[in-house]
This record gives C-alpha cells, sequence and structure tokens, in this order.
C-alpha cells in the first residue's frame, strides 16, 4: 500500500522519537536498524526510504533527545520566572536527583550518549554540539542575571559537574555510593556557584536529591 507524505513524515518522526530513546537507553553502536525499526513499528525495509545512514538517524535523535532535556529546563524557567537562582537550584535538584538516575531511556543524552558522541561523524557531533550551547545559554542568562562576571565560565563548570556526577553515578552498581556522588556535587554547585549569589546556605546533606 502507497504511504502519503503526511504518513511518510509521521513515520519519519516516530522513529526518530523512538531511536532518541533507544540510543540513550543502549548506545549507538548497542542496536541495529532492525531493532530500531521494529521499536517504532515498522520493517527494517522502509527504513532507507526515510534516512541516508544509521548515522543520519543518530544525528536526528540526538537533535531530538537534546530538544526534550531542553524542554525540561524550560518548565522551571517558566515556573520561576523571576527568580534565577531558584530556577538554577531546581534544574540542579532535577539533574542530580535519584529520579534522573534511573531515566536511562528519557534522561540527559550528554550523560547517556557523550562518550559514543566523541567517536561519531560530525553531523552526530555537530547535534550535541547544538544542544550543548542551548543548555549553556540558558545556564548563561540565568548566571548573568546574578551580576556573576563570567556567566558563559560559570555556566560551563555547573554543567560539566552535573554531567561528570551524574555519568559516574551511572556507572557503578554501589547504590549509596551512586547517590553519594550525586548528592556531594549538588552541595559543592550551591556551595560555589549558589550560596554567594543567593545568601542562602547550601541545604544540608541530607536535605540533597538523593538522600
Amino acid at each position: 500500500m502507497r504511504v502519503s507524505r503526511d504518513q511518510a513524515a509521521e513515520n519519519r518522526q516516530n522513529v526518530i522519537d523512538v531511536a532518541s530513546r533507544l540510543f540513550r537507553e543502549r548506545g549507538f553502536d548497542g542496536i541495529g536498524i532492525k531493532d530500531l525499526m521494529a521499536g517504532a513499528g515498522m520493517t527494517q525495509g522502509a527504513f532507507y526510504k526515510q534516512f541516508q545512514s544509521k548515522e543520519d538517524l543518530a544525528a536526528q535523535a540526538s537533535k531530538r533527545a537534546l530538544e526534550d532535556a531542553v524542554n525540561r529546563w524550560s518548565r522551571a524557567i517558566t515556573e520561576n520566572p523571576d527568580d534565577p537562582i531558584g530556577v538554577i537550584s531546581a534544574i540542579v535538584e532535577f539533574y542530580l536527583s535519584p529520579e534522573h538516575l534511573g531515566e536511562k531511556m528519557n534522561g540527559c543524552p550528554m550523560v547517556a550518549l557523550g562518550a559514543d558522541a566523541a567517536r561519531q561523524g560530525s553531523d552526530v557531533k555537530a547535534s550535541f554540539e547544538s544542544g550543548i550551547n542551548v543548555h549553556l545559554d540558558i545556564l548563561e542568562n540565568l548566571i548573568a542575571e546574578t551580576g556573576d562576571e563570567k556567566p558563559r565560565d560559570t555556566a560551563m563548570a555547573i554543567l560539566s559537574m552535573m554531567i561528570g556526577a551524574m555519568t559516574l553515578s551511572r556507572a557503578v552498581n554501589d547504590t549509596g555510593l551512586a547517590k553519594n556522588i550525586l548528592t556531594a556535587n549538588a552541595a559543592q554547585i550551591h556551595k560555589i556557584f549558589l550560596f554567594e549569589k543567593s545568601g542562602t546556605p547550601p541545604a544540608a546533606q541530607d536535605d540533597l536529591p538523593g538522600s
């Protein structure tokens, strides 16, 4: 049966959505085209009608995953439009939470696929570069409102700390160690970057995400 142009476009978006989650769960090399298409309810033969290659799909799926991550941050801004420190705190607390730790399929692609992306071609890296810059822009704009003299540098430091902490936490079997890594980094971000701006002492270790 011939597929309409609108249906073909919808099918393509469905494959990208499914791939964005499956790649985060299994890695770019951890799943093949056949299983990706099966996850989207389609046959392997339909793949090359929609994508030039698996790397083409990986680039599109990475873009989609990073857009999803940005949307989560945007919701935090919407909920606290006049409180930049409150927004940053909300982002940090969510990012370094046990809920995010367990969200391997729907969590941050910079954690799930960052190392994989470094071994991919230029198209995948371009998707990541664009997404990373959007995350940095959000943090930089929020930090600039606090009077920070080098908001871009601070944004890069906070994002790097969060990604590193979540990456290490997912790499260990010891759940206690994983939680301690997250709470220690949350405490340091609050102490180094937020306490001096807000005048509010950092939360006690037992009050931080994962405790």
